[in-house]
């Protein structure tokens, strides 16, 4: 299994690392930052899911008030055209087709609290189809790598973050190139998966839908190019508008259709805490091994190996390789690239290049082993195929189409 050799590399490399600081350069306070470090990330990653937990029973509820009320039933044959070409394992009507839609219109505008849960509940949903319950399917496949890649409209959390550092004059530059490297990402990741699964990406319907989503992409592209101020307006307002509106909306639907609102509410909400519990040890691994590999410095001596391999080719502008550990970090863990990108705000200023490319990153793709771990580990998949290979290519050129993006909109 892919995560379970990388893993064991990143823990291997980081010991390795940290044996040679101490027997050759007499560091031995390196043990000590190592296992302080180590137990800090399980801290945060206990924290996370505790935090999670809440934000699980909420949506948990929501989504079963939704199911008993028949709208996520609705969503699926909105989108049933679309889903039972990408989909076919899925059936008709069937209500992972609801809770996919729901997922990926969370992460388009940059609800990550949201889009979580209702990920975990597609997951579960696309695991009762799953004839082999302990090995990913070709729908789970292509769920996962089209959530992994990120394809972000609103990066509102990011143009958050940017406004509230320290010398932020324009927290919402990052706007445009986020959006742009999200869907080169998300394309990538279809384009693969559809050769993997034979999928006709040229069949008329799914051309309509993917076409139909990039003509309102560059659409908002031009109206936010032509009217910038509109820009803070739908990042501070659209998002969370739509948010309120989907839960209201899901609980006065229920009540009409004559649902009993509150017990299905609490009925989804019990699952959120099972869902937690099973998905706590894939969190604490991911951060561990993480933790590391960074406090060791073989992310560092990696970086710089990077660097030195640029500079024998003979690339000349280096400027974004300091904002590279936020790339690299962002596939295994968001809240540490967060820190990552808040740190060069710190360092390099919110505005500079290097800042606001690390925001760039920060936003061009998700969490890929995280939500691997946690999505596949919910519903207790061991063999995921080539989930993870497909959705790191998706990462990479999401990577690499925001630096060329950043030196077109920074420089």
């Amino acid at each position: 299994m892919l995560l379970n050799r990388i893993w064991v590399a990143l823990i291997t490399i980081a010991m390795v690392m940290a044996c040679g600081k101490a027997f050759i350069f007499h560091d031995f306070d390196i043990f000590k930052l190592l296992v302080e470090n180590l137990f800090e990330s399980v801290k945060n990653g206990f924290e996370m899911v505790i935090y999670l937990t809440g934000a699980l029973c909420l949506w948990m509820g929501v989504m079963n008030i939704g199911e008993q009320a028949g709208i996520v039933s609705s969503l699926s044959w909105f989108v049933s055209p679309l889903f039972s070409r990408l989909f076919p394992e899925i059936p008709k009507g069937h209500p992972a087709s609801g809770a996919i839609m729901l997922n990926y219109s969370a992460n388009m505008l940059g609800l990550d609290n949201a889009a979580t849960p209702i990920g975990l509940k597609a997951i579960k949903l696309l695991q009762d189809l799953n004839p082999s319950k302990d090995t990913a399917s070709n729908a789970q496949i292509m769920f996962l790598v089209l959530n992994t890649s990120g394809l972000t409209i609103i990066p509102v959390s990011i143009i958050g973050y940017r406004a509230m550092a320290d010398g932020a004059t324009d927290p919402t530059i990052v706007f445009l190139p986020i959006l742009f490297a999200t869907f080169f990402a998300t394309l990538t990741g279809l384009i693969l998966v559809a050769i993997k699964q034979k999928i006709n990406l040229f069949d008329r319907v799914i051309f309509a839908y993917i076409g139909g989503l990039s003509f309102l992409i560059f659409g908002l592209l031009s109206w936010c190019i032509y009217s910038p101020d509109s820009v803070n307006f739908i990042s501070s307002f659209v998002g969370n508008f739509i948010l309120l509106i989907t839960i209201t909306g899901f609980v006065i639907y229920g009540f009409v259709k004559k649902i009993n609102v509150y017990e299905s509410f609490v009925e989804g909400a019990k699952s959120g805490f099972d869902i937690a519990l099973s998905i706590l040890p894939y969190v604490i691994a991911i951060l561990a091994a993480v933790s590391l590999f960074r406090t060791s410095g073989a992310m560092q001596s990696l970086f710089s190996g990077i660097e030195y391999v640029l500079v024998f080719v003979g690339v000349n502008s280096l400027e974004f390789i300091d904002s590279l550990p936020v790339a690299f970090m962002k596939p295994f863990s968001g809240p540490a690239a967060r820190a990552l990108m808040l740190e060069i705000f710190q360092t390099n200023g919110v505005e500079s290049f290097v800042g606001r490319l690390a925001s760039t990153f920060q936003g061009c793709s998700d969490t890929t082993f995280y939500i691997l771990a946690v999505y596949f580990g919910s519903v207790k998949i061991k063999k995921i195929r080539y989930a993870a290979s497909v959705g790191l290519i998706a990462d990479f050129v999401g990577i690499v189409s925001s630096i060329f993006l950043a030196y077109i909109f920074y420089t």
